[in-house]
């Protein structure tokens, strides 16, 4: 007696190039116990054929770690920005719509460019540094108690899905987004870090910083690792408030 294998629809939105138009590829993939995503776009690599029975390019997407900790598998899963290695097809309504986060720009398919995610880091100065201080011997310890939430806040992957689902982020606005407010939190609570707190919040009070957050909380629903990011902002609120009046009573 035959058996009828049981099938997963995907609906993939793809694009050649980065200034081709967007279009939609059906693909039916066999179902197994503990698929994700992933495991389906891996599928479709070995085997390009669509829902018609077509040969087509392979799927071009990105993915390193596979256990959600690299944050480069991300993409737009049933409507919803979210890591792809994460995703199990159990857990997911068919057809399973799978598109590119659509706050950056497109290199290809599922391939995004965050250059976007980048250039507001380095706009605020993510990092901790050293240059003079090795000499200096140790720097002083980090109490631990915020070492504790501070450690909360190093998980973040850059992945981007916190930028993507906030409202805040689009077409019309260079709003730095979430992530790096929250990191500007992480390096001014490093003890050696501190020694660039004030030019990390004047570049959170420049145009496009801390003053385009509408406070929609979407990106602490989203956030792949749970980060405080709203807490995070309302604290980077308060600290740029107080340096601005600083700013004005040293004029």
């Amino acid at each position: 007696m035959s058996t009828v294998t049981k099938m997963v629809k995907f609906i993939i939105t793809r694009q050649d190039t980065p200034e081709s138009a967007p279009y939609k590829e059906e693909f039916e993939l066999p179902y197994r116990p503990g698929m994700n995503v992933i495991s389906a776009l891996q599928e479709i690599q070995r085997n390009p054929v669509n829902s018609g029975g077509s040969n087509t390019a392979p799927v071009c997407w990105e993915s390193n770690c596979l256990e959600e900790v690299c944050g480069a598998c991300s993409m737009v899963i049933n409507g919803k920005p979210r890591q792809a290695c994460a995703a199990l097809v159990d857990k997911l309504e068919q057809p399973i719509t799978v598109a590119p986060m659509s706050t950056f720009p497109v290199v290809r398919d599922l391939v995004i460019d965050r250059s976007r995610m980048f250039r507001a880091l380095k706009k605020v100065k993510a990092w901790i540094p050293i240059d003079g201080t090795y000499d200096l011997g140790p720097g002083p310890r980090m109490a631990e108690t915020k070492r504790q939430w501070a450690y909360e806040l190093s998980k973040c992957m850059t992945c981007g899905v916190c930028v993507e689902a906030c409202p805040n982020v689009n077409e019309k606005t260079n709003f730095i987004g979430p992530a790096a407010i929250s990191q500007v939190r992480l390096f001014n609570s490093h003890p050696t870090g501190e020694m660039n707190k004030d030019e990390r919040l004047d570049a959170l009070m420049e145009d496009d910083g801390i003053e385009g957050c509408g406070n929609s909380q979407n990106c602490v629903r989203s956030c792949p690792k749970g980060i405080p990011l709203t807490t995070s902002i309302a604290e980077m609120n308060k600290e740029t408030t107080k340096r601005m009046f600083k700013r004005w009573l040293t004029v």
